[in-house]
């Protein structure tokens, strides 16, 4: 299972846009390969496996303290927990699921849309869960929401790290095969293909 194509073209050229050093020009050190080069993150996949051992633990808390303080809480917010609590499971698994994709097989669209998620959807829900006390927040939810909230922050910033590597190792690779393409098939020098139209003109005049 992968990404639509057309998603995975326009989170390649975000990707492209937002990640690029503009300032690196080559490979780290002289004589490295960008082939060669791994640039997957070891403390992202560390969290994200711990994540996935956590997230039904925080699912679990969260959905109980709900059962109990539901009828003690208003219509809107009892809307807006269900709601909630729909949408984060939905994104929590895609999200996942993305980032063991693009972490472990160097997939920058995929990594791209990890971080998308985390930054812009699943970080703002749990914020919004730890911090509205009209919620009626309870010590257990404010403890597995403050550790989920860690994670996320985590990953974000680990994730934007190494997706400007897994970008830079892109652009590097794309210059080093145009480098290998022009010493296998180099331009003519612009003066000797003077000096051969010339040649060529003077014979075609004769004595």
């Amino acid at each position: 299972m992968s990404l639509p194509e057309p998603l995975r073209r326009q989170l390649g050229s975000f990707s492209r846009t937002v990640f690029t050093d503009s300032h690196r020009t080559g490979p780290q050190y002289p004589g490295d390969r960008a082939d060669n080069e791994i640039v997957s993150s070891l403390p992202l996949q560390m969290s994200l496996y711990f994540n996935v051992y956590f997230f039904p633990f925080w699912w679990l808390s969260t959905v109980v303290m709900l059962h109990l303080k539901y009828p003690v809480l208003s219509d809107y917010y009892k809307f807006i927990l269900v709601t909630i609590m729909i949408l984060a499971s939905l994104i929590e698994v895609i999200r996942l699921y993305l980032g063991y994709m693009g972490n472990l097989q160097e997939k920058v669209p995929e990594l791209a849309g990890f971080w998308l998620l985390s930054l812009l959807l699943q970080l703002p829900i749990i914020l919004f869960l730890l911090f509205n006390e009209g919620l009626k927040i309870q010590p257990l939810e404010r403890a597995v929401h403050i550790v989920f909230a860690l994670f996320l922050t985590f990953q974000v910033i680990a994730a934007f790290v190494t997706l400007k590597r897994m970008v830079n190792k892109l652009a590097t690779r794309f210059r080093l095969n145009e480098f290998d393409q022009l010493e296998e098939h180099p331009v003519p020098d612009f003066y000797s293909l003077g000096k051969e139209e010339r040649a060529v003109s003077m014979a075609g005049r004769g004595p």
